[in-house]
């Protein structure tokens, strides 16, 4: 039996859609029980050099500068949308009109009012979604779900999360749309913290109330002159302009399983580059995992123990989930791009076979309610109710 074509059609390609391409092409080699064939059919950008090296470097069949005229294409099968946040709301609602299945970057649009009204219409039209919460794919991640479900940590007390990063440290660095609250909605609670609130999500249970403080620690950035592609290539004047979201917030949080969370975020970090933690305790041990060092897991079982402490365990093939498919032994590392292949296979399995098993778009408006929360919380000082979504969530499938 010949392995089924699937035509994509990729919308913006910036950092993350040339990501999501090459994840597609590394799915015949990585996931071949996936049996399908993948065709980089059409590649949507409004830069002509762009839509140039879609053609002639990537592999594209042909590039458009509209996504209309890409959506409009009845060969296209599957769509990745991975444009600025402002765009993703009217770019989805196109996709789920034409019937497309598509895969989109988080957060799903400026406001969970956008990201419920994207994860409703895709559920009322019955498409398969995808949406970028790459972390939860990490096989260390995997291996400490795992741990969760079958009890070896015991009753779950407490989860910690914290992602501190430097992309915006440098006070010289560019204005750019992320700091417009128009246009990108929340700083750093909709960049970073959407991933913390879903791997919490994921791990443990569904955050039921939060409390939070935000702050910004850099009010004013040069004016660009020229754009850039992602965080890099961006030229700047002498001019300055306000920056009109967060840098960073703290949250407590209460899950629904009476957990409690410790939730930080930062874009401003000068020391960490990517420190994205989560730390599990339980009444028979913890465990952690850092981004930084994504392929090991420290694991403490037992309050017992002769030498009482962490133990490092290397993500290995023989029992971390799909390490195997990328690196043959312990110790040889796993990246990024890689995860990301992950998720690529997840979404492409739900799309042939009509189940729900990448994260979907209410999984992205369940990590928006978290954030808006979290927001009304910063403008009341009050602990504020999380909304519960009512689409099909997958960060709870499977959890005993």
């Amino acid at each position: 039996m010949s392995a089924k074509t699937l035509n994509v059609g990729v919308i913006s390609l910036g950092w993350m859609g040339r990501l999501h391409t090459r994840s597609y092409k590394q799915l015949q080699e990585r996931f071949p029980e996936v049996d399908v064939k993948i065709n980089l059919a059409v590649a949507c950008d409004p830069i002509e050099e762009t839509r140039r090296v879609a053609v002639d470097e990537l592999g594209f069949d042909r590039a458009v500068s509209d996504y209309r005229e890409l959506l409009a294409d009845p060969a296209i099968d599957v769509v990745s949308i991975c444009s600025p946040n402002f765009l993703h709301r009217e770019i989805a609602l196109a996709a789920i009109e034409a019937g497309k299945p598509f895969w989109i970057e988080k957060p799903m649009g400026v406001s969970a009012a956008e990201s419920r009204e994207i994860a409703e219409a895709a559920e009322k039209a019955g498409l398969i979604t995808g949406v970028g919460f790459n972390y939860r794919h990490t096989p260390a991640i995997e291996k400490l779900r795992e741990l969760i479900n079958e009890g070896r940590l015991g009753r779950i007390t407490n989860v910690r999360a914290w992602l501190l990063a430097d992309y915006a440290s440098q006070p010289d660095g560019p204005l750019t749309w992320r700091y417009n609250r128009e246009l990108a909605g929340a700083g750093v609670v909709g960049d970073l913290m959407s991933h913390g609130a879903d791997l919490i999500q994921y791990l443990v249970g569904r955050i039921d109330t939060v409390t939070a403080l935000t702050d910004t620690f850099i009010p004013e950035r040069p004016i660009p002159t020229k754009a850039g592609v992602g965080h890099s290539g961006w030229e700047v004047s002498d001019e300055l302009g306000p920056v009109e979201n967060e840098d960073y917030v703290a949250i407590l949080a209460r899950l629904d399983n009476g957990v409690v969370g410790t939730l930080e975020a930062s874009r401003v970090a000068v020391g960490p580059r990517a420190e994205y933690m989560v730390e599990v305790y339980g009444t028979n041990g913890s465990a952690r995992w850092n981004f930084e060092d994504l392929n090991d897991l420290e694991i403490c079982i037992g309050r017992n123990n002769e030498f009482q402490g962490y133990t490092r365990v290397m993500a290995g093939p023989a029992n971390f989930p799909n390490f195997a498919r990328f690196q043959p032994g312990a110790g040889t590392s796993m990246g990024f791009d890689d995860l990301k292949a992950v998720e690529a296979a997840k979404f492409v399995q739900s799309v042939l076979t009509g189940e729900q098993l990448a994260p979907s778009a209410a999984d992205g408006w369940s990590a928006a309610e978290v954030d808006e929360a979290v927001v009304r919380s910063v403008e009341s000082g009050q602990w504020e109710k999380v909304a519960a979504v009512n689409g099909t969530t997958t960060f709870d499938l499977g959890r005993k």
